[in-house]
Protein backbone atom coordinates (compact mmCIF):
# COMPACT_ATOMS: atom_id res chain seq x y z
CA UNK A 1 0.00 0.00 0.00
CA UNK A 2 1.47 3.59 -0.76
CA UNK A 3 2.77 5.60 1.83
CA UNK A 4 -0.34 7.56 3.27
CA UNK A 5 0.04 12.05 2.39
CA UNK A 6 0.10 13.49 6.00
CA UNK A 7 -1.30 16.81 6.44
CA UNK A 8 0.26 20.14 8.32
CA UNK A 9 -0.30 19.67 11.75
CA UNK A 10 -2.28 22.42 13.34
CA UNK A 11 -0.68 25.30 15.56
CA UNK A 12 -2.17 28.03 18.14
CA UNK A 13 -3.56 30.37 15.32
CA UNK A 14 -3.75 29.06 12.85
CA UNK A 15 -6.84 29.87 10.38
CA UNK A 16 -9.47 26.96 9.99
CA UNK A 17 -11.82 27.06 7.11
CA UNK A 18 -15.28 26.24 8.01
CA UNK A 19 -17.48 24.91 4.88
CA UNK A 20 -21.24 22.96 5.09
CA UNK A 21 -20.70 20.47 1.71
CA UNK A 22 -23.89 18.39 2.67
CA UNK A 23 -26.87 19.76 4.54
CA UNK A 24 -27.84 23.06 5.74
CA UNK A 25 -26.83 24.39 8.99
CA UNK A 26 -28.64 26.70 12.03
CA UNK A 27 -26.50 30.67 12.47
CA UNK A 28 -27.09 30.12 15.92
CA UNK A 29 -24.91 26.81 16.30
CA UNK A 30 -22.81 27.81 13.81
CA UNK A 31 -21.57 30.73 15.81
CA UNK A 32 -21.54 28.45 19.01
CA UNK A 33 -19.49 25.69 17.14
CA UNK A 34 -16.99 28.78 15.68
CA UNK A 35 -16.68 30.26 19.58
CA UNK A 36 -15.65 27.37 20.61
CA UNK A 37 -12.69 26.90 18.33
CA UNK A 38 -11.74 30.10 19.33
CA UNK A 39 -11.42 28.40 22.74
CA UNK A 40 -9.36 25.92 21.50
CA UNK A 41 -6.80 28.81 20.25
CA UNK A 42 -7.43 28.31 16.22
CA UNK A 43 -9.36 31.13 13.79
CA UNK A 44 -12.24 30.43 12.45
CA UNK A 45 -12.49 31.45 8.88
CA UNK A 46 -16.48 31.37 7.84
CA UNK A 47 -18.28 32.37 4.19
CA UNK A 48 -21.57 32.38 5.94
CA UNK A 49 -22.97 33.29 2.86
CA UNK A 50 -21.41 29.94 1.40
CA UNK A 51 -22.08 27.82 4.98
CA UNK A 52 -25.37 29.46 5.53
CA UNK A 53 -26.56 28.78 1.99
CA UNK A 54 -29.98 26.68 1.11
CA UNK A 55 -31.10 25.03 -1.57
CA UNK A 56 -33.40 22.63 -1.08
CA UNK A 57 -32.00 19.81 1.77
CA UNK A 58 -28.29 20.86 0.68
CA UNK A 59 -26.29 23.60 2.20
CA UNK A 60 -26.43 25.53 -1.32
CA UNK A 61 -25.80 25.08 -5.10
CA UNK A 62 -23.70 22.28 -6.25
CA UNK A 63 -21.20 24.87 -7.77
CA UNK A 64 -21.19 27.06 -4.88
CA UNK A 65 -20.32 23.81 -2.66
CA UNK A 66 -17.70 22.71 -4.70
CA UNK A 67 -16.31 26.04 -5.24
CA UNK A 68 -16.28 26.43 -1.24
CA UNK A 69 -13.85 23.22 -1.10
CA UNK A 70 -11.40 23.71 -4.63
CA UNK A 71 -10.97 27.43 -2.68
CA UNK A 72 -9.96 25.96 0.74
CA UNK A 73 -7.91 22.73 -0.54
CA UNK A 74 -5.32 25.64 -2.79
CA UNK A 75 -5.84 28.41 -0.49
CA UNK A 76 -2.26 28.79 1.55
CA UNK A 77 -3.96 30.71 4.29
CA UNK A 78 -5.53 27.82 5.89
CA UNK A 79 -4.40 24.91 7.62
CA UNK A 80 -7.51 23.29 7.84
CA UNK A 81 -11.22 22.07 6.71
CA UNK A 82 -13.83 21.63 9.57
CA UNK A 83 -16.96 20.52 8.25
CA UNK A 84 -20.11 22.93 9.69
CA UNK A 85 -22.31 19.06 9.59
CA UNK A 86 -22.93 16.08 8.12
CA UNK A 87 -27.10 15.56 6.38
CA UNK A 88 -26.53 14.45 2.79
CA UNK A 89 -25.12 15.88 -0.57
CA UNK A 90 -21.36 14.91 0.02
CA UNK A 91 -21.11 12.78 -2.96
CA UNK A 92 -22.35 15.19 -5.21
CA UNK A 93 -18.68 16.87 -4.89
CA UNK A 94 -16.92 14.33 -5.98
CA UNK A 95 -17.77 13.89 -9.80
CA UNK A 96 -16.69 17.43 -9.64
CA UNK A 97 -12.73 16.26 -8.71
CA UNK A 98 -10.03 14.44 -11.08
CA UNK A 99 -7.74 14.34 -8.12
CA UNK A 100 -7.09 16.43 -4.98
CA UNK A 101 -4.23 18.65 -4.73
CA UNK A 102 -0.83 16.69 -3.94
CA UNK A 103 -0.45 18.62 -0.81
CA UNK A 104 -2.74 17.95 1.68
CA UNK A 105 -4.21 19.34 4.52
CA UNK A 106 -6.66 18.45 7.53
CA UNK A 107 -10.17 17.37 6.51
CA UNK A 108 -12.34 17.10 9.74
CA UNK A 109 -15.69 15.72 9.57
CA UNK A 110 -18.24 12.57 10.12
CA UNK A 111 -21.47 11.17 8.96
CA UNK A 112 -22.09 12.33 5.32
CA UNK A 113 -18.40 13.77 5.03
CA UNK A 114 -17.33 10.00 5.07
CA UNK A 115 -17.69 10.47 1.06
CA UNK A 116 -15.31 12.78 0.73
CA UNK A 117 -12.80 11.09 3.13
CA UNK A 118 -12.46 8.11 1.45
CA UNK A 119 -12.57 9.93 -1.42
CA UNK A 120 -9.63 11.68 -0.53
CA UNK A 121 -8.12 8.38 0.55
CA UNK A 122 -8.67 6.03 -2.43
CA UNK A 123 -7.68 9.01 -5.21
CA UNK A 124 -4.61 10.86 -3.25
CA UNK A 125 -3.68 8.58 0.29
CA UNK A 126 -4.53 11.71 2.30
CA UNK A 127 -5.08 10.77 5.96
CA UNK A 128 -8.16 12.41 7.30
CA UNK A 129 -9.89 13.40 10.57
CA UNK A 130 -13.24 11.27 11.36
CA UNK A 131 -14.14 13.44 14.50
CA UNK A 132 -16.66 16.05 15.15
CA UNK A 133 -18.31 18.96 13.29
CA UNK A 134 -18.70 22.59 13.79
CA UNK A 135 -22.84 22.94 14.18
CA UNK A 136 -23.01 19.85 15.53
CA UNK A 137 -20.40 19.02 18.24
CA UNK A 138 -18.17 21.73 18.49
CA UNK A 139 -21.19 23.78 19.51
CA UNK A 140 -22.35 21.77 22.49
CA UNK A 141 -18.45 21.89 23.86
CA UNK A 142 -15.85 19.64 25.28
CA UNK A 143 -16.77 16.77 26.79
CA UNK A 144 -21.02 17.59 26.91
CA UNK A 145 -23.21 14.94 25.35
CA UNK A 146 -23.20 14.68 21.48
CA UNK A 147 -20.20 17.16 22.12
CA UNK A 148 -16.55 16.10 21.31
CA UNK A 149 -13.26 14.40 23.27
CA UNK A 150 -10.84 17.06 23.08
CA UNK A 151 -8.09 15.08 24.25
CA UNK A 152 -7.93 13.19 20.73
CA UNK A 153 -9.01 15.83 18.88
CA UNK A 154 -5.99 17.83 19.97
CA UNK A 155 -3.66 14.93 20.11
CA UNK A 156 -4.72 13.88 16.50
CA UNK A 157 -4.41 17.04 15.01
CA UNK A 158 -1.04 18.45 16.48
CA UNK A 159 0.86 15.03 17.53
CA UNK A 160 3.98 14.84 15.09
CA UNK A 161 6.76 12.51 16.72
CA UNK A 162 4.90 9.48 18.08
CA UNK A 163 1.40 7.79 18.23
CA UNK A 164 -1.17 7.41 20.94
CA UNK A 165 -3.61 5.10 22.81
CA UNK A 166 -7.22 5.75 22.52
CA UNK A 167 -9.73 4.05 25.40
CA UNK A 168 -12.74 3.20 23.47
CA UNK A 169 -15.11 3.04 26.17
CA UNK A 170 -16.55 0.59 24.51
CA UNK A 171 -17.53 -3.59 25.12
CA UNK A 172 -15.68 -6.58 23.52
CA UNK A 173 -17.29 -8.35 20.75
CA UNK A 174 -14.94 -10.56 19.71
CA UNK A 175 -11.57 -10.62 22.20
CA UNK A 176 -8.32 -10.25 20.16
CA UNK A 177 -5.46 -7.86 18.64
CA UNK A 178 -5.09 -6.74 15.37
CA UNK A 179 -3.22 -4.59 13.36
CA UNK A 180 -3.77 -2.72 10.22
CA UNK A 181 -5.11 1.15 8.44
CA UNK A 182 -7.64 2.73 10.14
CA UNK A 183 -10.20 3.41 7.84
CA UNK A 184 -14.07 3.70 7.77
CA UNK A 185 -16.44 5.99 9.06
CA UNK A 186 -20.51 6.07 8.61
CA UNK A 187 -21.93 2.49 7.10
CA UNK A 188 -24.35 3.79 5.44
CA UNK A 189 -21.88 6.22 3.32
CA UNK A 190 -19.01 3.72 3.38
CA UNK A 191 -21.75 0.75 1.25
CA UNK A 192 -22.42 3.69 -1.01
CA UNK A 193 -19.06 3.42 -2.30
CA UNK A 194 -19.36 -0.47 -3.95
CA UNK A 195 -19.04 0.24 -7.60
CA UNK A 196 -17.75 3.74 -7.80
CA UNK A 197 -14.16 4.31 -8.97
CA UNK A 198 -13.31 5.53 -5.25
CA UNK A 199 -14.59 2.09 -3.69
CA UNK A 200 -13.16 1.84 -0.46
CA UNK A 201 -9.94 -0.88 -0.16
CA UNK A 202 -10.57 -2.54 2.97
CA UNK A 203 -7.58 -5.59 2.78
CA UNK A 204 -5.69 -5.60 6.14
CA UNK A 205 -7.56 -2.60 7.24
CA UNK A 206 -9.45 -1.81 10.60
CA UNK A 207 -12.70 -1.34 9.75
CA UNK A 208 -14.52 1.33 11.42
CA UNK A 209 -18.30 1.84 10.97
CA UNK A 210 -21.23 3.37 12.62
CA UNK A 211 -24.45 5.28 11.61
CA UNK A 212 -27.93 6.36 13.38
CA UNK A 213 -31.51 5.65 13.30
CA UNK A 214 -30.99 2.31 11.09
CA UNK A 215 -33.13 -0.73 11.57
CA UNK A 216 -31.50 -3.40 12.39
CA UNK A 217 -32.56 -5.41 9.60
CA UNK A 218 -31.18 -2.32 7.68
CA UNK A 219 -28.24 -3.11 9.24
CA UNK A 220 -27.94 -6.51 8.49
CA UNK A 221 -28.74 -5.99 5.16
CA UNK A 222 -25.88 -3.36 4.57
CA UNK A 223 -23.48 -5.34 6.53
CA UNK A 224 -24.39 -8.29 4.38
CA UNK A 225 -23.96 -6.44 1.15
CA UNK A 226 -20.11 -5.41 2.44
CA UNK A 227 -19.93 -9.29 3.15
CA UNK A 228 -20.84 -10.04 -0.30
CA UNK A 229 -18.94 -7.40 -1.51
CA UNK A 230 -16.05 -9.10 -0.08
CA UNK A 231 -15.14 -6.33 1.80
CA UNK A 232 -14.99 -8.61 5.05
CA UNK A 233 -12.80 -11.07 4.23
CA UNK A 234 -9.45 -9.57 5.27
CA UNK A 235 -10.13 -7.07 7.62
CA UNK A 236 -7.59 -7.05 10.81
CA UNK A 237 -10.33 -5.47 12.87
CA UNK A 238 -13.58 -3.94 13.10
CA UNK A 239 -14.49 -0.92 15.51
CA UNK A 240 -18.34 -0.59 15.84
CA UNK A 241 -20.12 2.78 17.23
CA UNK A 242 -22.94 2.76 19.55
CA UNK A 243 -25.90 3.45 16.90
CA UNK A 244 -28.06 5.37 18.63
CA UNK A 245 -31.65 5.53 17.50
CA UNK A 246 -31.99 1.99 15.91
CA UNK A 247 -33.89 0.36 18.86
CA UNK A 248 -35.15 -2.80 17.39
CA UNK A 249 -38.76 -3.67 18.21
CA UNK A 250 -40.04 -6.10 21.12
CA UNK A 251 -37.84 -9.81 20.87
CA UNK A 252 -36.31 -8.91 17.82
CA UNK A 253 -32.80 -8.61 17.23
CA UNK A 254 -30.53 -5.52 18.16
CA UNK A 255 -27.95 -4.30 16.18
CA UNK A 256 -25.38 -5.48 18.83
CA UNK A 257 -27.33 -9.08 17.85
CA UNK A 258 -27.00 -8.54 14.02
CA UNK A 259 -23.12 -7.80 14.03
CA UNK A 260 -22.64 -10.90 16.56
CA UNK A 261 -24.22 -13.02 13.81
CA UNK A 262 -22.62 -11.49 10.42
CA UNK A 263 -19.51 -10.39 12.03
CA UNK A 264 -18.38 -12.34 14.95
CA UNK A 265 -17.85 -15.56 12.27
CA UNK A 266 -14.45 -13.32 10.78
CA UNK A 267 -12.31 -14.36 13.85
CA UNK A 268 -11.06 -10.76 14.19
CA UNK A 269 -11.32 -8.49 17.26
CA UNK A 270 -14.37 -6.56 17.14
CA UNK A 271 -15.31 -3.26 19.36
CA UNK A 272 -18.77 -2.59 20.02
CA UNK A 273 -20.03 0.80 21.06
CA UNK A 274 -17.07 3.23 20.42
CA UNK A 275 -18.69 6.90 21.07
CA UNK A 276 -17.67 7.93 16.81
CA UNK A 277 -19.81 9.66 14.75
CA UNK A 278 -23.35 9.61 15.34
CA UNK A 279 -23.12 8.93 19.36
CA UNK A 280 -24.62 10.63 22.69
CA UNK A 281 -21.73 10.77 24.48
CA UNK A 282 -18.57 13.26 23.80
CA UNK A 283 -17.39 11.95 20.30
CA UNK A 284 -13.61 10.98 20.03
CA UNK A 285 -11.33 11.74 16.93
CA UNK A 286 -10.06 8.75 14.43
CA UNK A 287 -7.38 9.67 11.97
CA UNK A 288 -8.03 7.25 9.01
CA UNK A 289 -4.82 6.05 6.74
CA UNK A 290 -2.81 5.34 9.44
CA UNK A 291 -1.48 2.20 11.00
CA UNK A 292 -3.26 0.87 14.53
CA UNK A 293 -3.56 -1.68 16.42
CA UNK A 294 -7.24 -2.76 17.93
CA UNK A 295 -6.90 -4.70 21.30
CA UNK A 296 -10.26 -5.75 22.72
CA UNK A 297 -8.92 -8.40 24.96
CA UNK A 298 -10.12 -6.68 28.00
CA UNK A 299 -11.26 -2.85 27.46
CA UNK A 300 -11.04 -1.53 24.30
CA UNK A 301 -8.20 0.04 23.08
CA UNK A 302 -6.85 1.78 19.93
CA UNK A 303 -3.37 2.57 19.68
CA UNK A 304 -2.56 4.92 16.80
CA UNK A 305 1.24 3.18 15.53
CA UNK A 306 2.11 6.75 13.53
CA UNK A 307 1.50 10.36 14.37
CA UNK A 308 -1.29 11.61 11.78
CA UNK A 309 0.13 14.87 11.04
CA UNK A 310 3.62 15.92 9.93
CA UNK A 311 5.25 19.12 11.71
Amino acid sequence: MPHPLKPTALCRGDQIAVLSLASPVEQDRLQKGCDELVTLGYAPKVDRGSVLARDGFFAGSLADRVAALRHSLDEPGTRAIFCARGGYGSTYLLDCFSEPPTKPKIVLGASDITSVEIFLWQTARWVSFYGPMVATNFDRGAGAAHGYDRASLLTALTETRQGWSLDLRCESLVSGDGEGVLLGGCLTLVESTLGTPWELDTAGAILVLEDRGMKPYQVDRALMHLKQADKLRYLAGIILGDFPECNAAAGSETIRDVACRILAPLGVPIAWGAPIGHTLRAMLTLPLGVQARLSTSSAGTLTILEPACVP
